[in-house]
């Protein structure tokens, strides 16, 4: 469906992208996962067609998209983009919003749509109130049932969750991802949250500086990440000396042993995680962090054995 090559990309003399090929098929749904600065902004902005590109091209299916420099008015009618600024109508109601945004086939049932996706994004109860008067979370929510209503077919979110309450968050995310697979909607999401991309992806890509550093399932990033740039997304890192190797560690990979092991620390801090502690030790004078059922209190020696 999409095909994006983009040899280099800048603002000025500074590149901001370089070296992004891929493609993403219908109905799939990828994270960009990076750092704030990174260029995942600027690379939705050029798949929407609000950047140009001199050293690169974009095609959709086999229709190349040109981009600004060829456009009267920036953009694809296929494409929605969702930019961090909401861009709504501040002295109409929720509903209004979304309904001037409606596909022409829903037109005859306007209502029965609008309070659809105010469902996707659980704001039935604020269709009729001004979107001046709603919090920020909220008119995010509202600006993501607008970026659905006409169906496009491609979806391209940055940051589509930056504003929303933790406690409404993941209900919104499982709404929103189940909504657009059911309906076939390809989506791209730009974003710095690990869980959001593992829990809903069908592939990452790691960016930094501008450029892809590992791309994978969530299930094979998550496991065996590329280095520890990689690896700090999804929590603390270990690096540990194993056997005159190198390897990175997560968390959760380090089990405390019962019996003795050439692994050895001290514990200095339990910290409570809910369903779980995660427990700062120091191994050979630098701070190691595992997981653990139960507060180890301080000063302990444990025993580890690496999780396979």
């Amino acid at each position: 469906m999409l095909k994006v090559n983009i040899d280099s990309f800048s603002y000025t003399e500074k590149t901001v992208l370089k070296n992004l090929n891929f493609s993403v098929e219908k109905g799939k749904h990828i994270s960009i996962l990076g750092e704030s600065g990174c260029g995942k902004s600027t690379l939705l902005k050029i798949i929407y067609g609000l950047l140009h590109v001199e050293h690169g091209s974009i095609f959709w299916k086999e229709q190349e998209l040109l981009g600004p420099d060829f456009n009267l008015v920036p953009g694809e009618p296929f494409i929605k983009y969702l930019a961090q600024d909401f861009d709504l109508m501040p002295f109409i109601s929720v509903g209004d919003n979304i309904g001037k945004h409606l596909s022409r086939r829903f037109m005859q049932h306007r209502k029965e749509r609008i309070a659809e996706l105010l469902e996707v994004v659980d704001m039935t109860a604020f269709a009729d109130v001004h979107v001046k008067l709603l919090s920020g979370g909220q008119k995010q929510r509202v600006a993501l049932a607008r970026a659905i209503a006409k169906e496009p077919e491609l979806l391209l979110l940055d940051e589509p969750f930056s504003h929303i309450d933790n406690f409404r968050r993941n209900a919104l995310r499982r709404n929103l991802y189940a909504y657009l697979k059911k309906e076939g909607i390809t989506c791209i999401t730009a974003t710095h949250d690990s869980e959001e991309a593992l829990s809903f992806s069908d592939e990452i890509k790691m960016m930094r500086d501008g450029t892809f550093i590992q791309t994978a399932t969530p299930e094979t990033l998550f496991q065996n990440p590329k280095d520890a740039y990689v690896a700090s997304f999804f929590g603390d890192v270990n690096s540990l000396e194993i056997d005159g190797k190198t390897r990175l560690l997560m968390p959760h990979q380090l089990v405390v042993s019962k019996t003795e092991t050439a692994i050895q620390a001290e514990v200095l801090k339990s910290y409570f995680k809910g369903s779980y502690y995660l427990v700062e030790a120091l191994l050979n004078s630098r701070k190691i962090y595992f997981n653990a059922s139960e507060d180890l209190g301080a000063n302990k020696k444990i025993f580890f054995k690496i999780k396979a």
